[in-house]
């Protein structure tokens, strides 16, 4: 508030607000784990990935499947957002919350393009040597590759229906009446 006079007068102070990149990842990459559990980057990905990288990430087991997911830390935040307006009050709410968030862990990408998967993590994806990143539109699935090849595998013979499910005609995947 500012004193103009014989009138108060109150400014807003305009605060500019944070750049939110929206990332969609392309891409899947094969790639090696070290024994201490560091992937290094591809450059494609990497690049992609260069808007988020100085806010960290969040990484987490999978709900669906045995691999982890990699969320740029805006993403795992707005998940959150939805995350925190469940009723804490409901049994299924709190036991759901619980097994969502157990072992997430935040990791950064360090100056030479490495990720550090935490050893608890690598145990629970079966993460050997050979690993799988593919992109799941704005997060990172972390595969063991033959797990990856395996659900692929599976998937395979139902995938046109699984789309034909998902997407329907219009794209949205709503259930449309005729």
């Amino acid at each position: 508030m500012v004193n103009c006079g014989n009138k108060i007068c109150s400014f807003e102070l305009l605060k500019e607000k944070p750049t939110i990149f929206v990332i969609n990842f392309i891409g899947t990459y094969d790639c090696k784990a070290d024994s201490k559990g560091r992937i290094m980057l591809p450059v494609a990905l990497k690049n992609q990935m260069a808007p988020v990288l100085d806010n960290g990430f969040v990484i987490k087991r999978s709900v669906f499947q045995p691999c982890l997911e990699l969320y740029p830390m805006a993403e795992w935040n707005l998940l959150m957002q939805k995350m925190n307006k469940k009723n804490r009050f409901k049994k299924k709410n709190n036991d759901f919350i619980r097994r969502f968030s157990a072992g997430v862990k935040v990791v950064e990408i360090d100056a030479t393009g490495r990720l550090l998967i935490p050893k608890n993590l690598i145990e629970i994806a079966s993460i050997d040597k050979e690993v799988v990143l593919s992109s799941a539109i704005n997060i990172v699935e972390i595969w063991d590759k033959d797990n990856y090849e395996k659900v692929l595998d599976e998937t395979a013979e139902d995938f046109a229906a699984l789309a034909e499910e998902v997407m329907g005609e219009d794209g949205d995947g709503g259930d449309d009446v005729s």
